[in-house]
């Protein structure tokens, strides 16, 4: 196999690992308003994720970084047709950290409010606009002979991806209220299964729909696998919940996410970014690749560190595994907490 080949499928990896980890984020920020109906209850979920949203970040970063360096074409084309969009998935995910690390630092109903509106758009934006961006990378966008994008942000918005973009955030939805039903107890825990319900019918329809017009507008034969995983994972992840089977309904999400990655990545392979203007346009894993000595120094990096990063991130969720409830949100600043000790806000 190829480095472009190997360095192709990393990349897959790398996203695929920030769906599944930033997926439940997403999820739990969209949710926030509907599992929080106390102040208490909103802090209950917000900390659920407090301690690995950061960490789970990374992988975009890492991401982004591994396509700049071994297909700068890709990136630059990429990058610069749409830039409008990133631009706003960008913003959102500003807004989103500033709202995690803010929000308790003033004891304020209005204050708290305020920043928990930002949680909600800065996970809601990037669940719906990542959907849009990856099926129109699969469909293809206006390319010149130069590689240049000729479309506009209009040319982003067609029935194709905005199906992408409705299947991501329903998926991401789920997968966040079956991550906060598996990580609380008492009413968060209760109102996320139900939530759970409702975001999975929404996905098996969305999701559903959207893969099969991915396999047969796009993907080669061998995607059906893929889209019949995803498909039967979302069925079982909502028979999961349904019988308070959380872990394994978290499981089957993660599952689902994986599978719709990969008839993702599939269906564009061996292309990167296609035209739609002319095939012979098209940036593919040859045209769009760094040099050879790059890819080799690259590889080295990657096998060094990889296995320390996923190590050190196992461990953070190993250490923050246990389910929490209101009983374990102290009280806010200012207040006498159940120890009789003023204790500091948690987020």
């Amino acid at each position: 196999m190829a480095l472009t080949d190997i360095w192709f499928l990393l990349i897959a990896v790398l996203w695929t690992g920030y769906f599944v980890l930033e997926g439940f984020d997403f999820g739990v920020g969209m949710l926030l308003p509907f599992v929080g109906r106390t102040e208490k209850d909103r802090r209950v979920a917000i900390n659920t994720i407090g301690p690995v949203w950061d960490g789970n970040e990374v992988w975009l970063l890492v991401a982004g970084g591994a396509t700049f360096a071994a297909f700068p074409e890709w990136y630059a084309s990429l990058f610069s047709g749409f830039f409008l969009a990133l631009l706003l998935i960008l913003v959102a995910l500003i807004v989103r950290g500033v709202a995690f690390e803010f929000r308790g630092k003033i004891d304020s109903d209005r204050w708290r409010r305020n920043w928990d509106i930002g949680i909600v758009v800065g996970s809601t934006v990037p669940a719906l606009l990542w959907g849009v961006a990856f099926a129109n990378i699969v469909a293809g966008v206006p390319l010149d002979a130069d590689h240049e994008f000729t479309g506009s942000l209009l040319t982003l918005l067609n029935p194709y991806a905005l199906l992408g973009g409705l299947a991501t955030l329903s998926l991401f939805a789920l997968h966040g209220a079956v991550f906060l039903s598996l990580k609380t107890h008492g009413d968060v825990r209760t109102r996320s299964r139900a939530l759970a319900q409702r975001a999975g019918l929404a996905s098996v329809v969305l999701g559903g729909g959207f893969l099969v017009w991915t396999f047969l507008a796009h993907g080669p034969f061998w995607t059906v696998v893929p889209v019949l995983v995803a498909a039967a994972a979302l069925i079982g992840a909502v028979l999961a919940n349904a019988r308070a089977r959380e872990g394994w309904a978290f499981l089957l999400t993660a599952t689902a996410i994986v599978a719709v990655t990969v008839t993702l990545f599939g269906s564009l392979y061996p292309d990167v970014l296609p035209s739609s203007t002319d095939p012979a346009f098209s940036l593919n894993t040859t045209n769009a690749a760094s040099t050879p000595y790059t890819l080799q120094i690259m590889t080295w990096v990657a096998v060094v560190f990889t296995p320390v990063v996923l190590a050190y991130q196992s461990w953070t969720f190993w250490v923050f595994r246990r389910r929490i409830g209101a009983a374990d949100i102290p009280a806010a600043s200012g207040l006498p907490a159940r120890n009789g000790r003023k204790d500091e806000p948690v987020r």
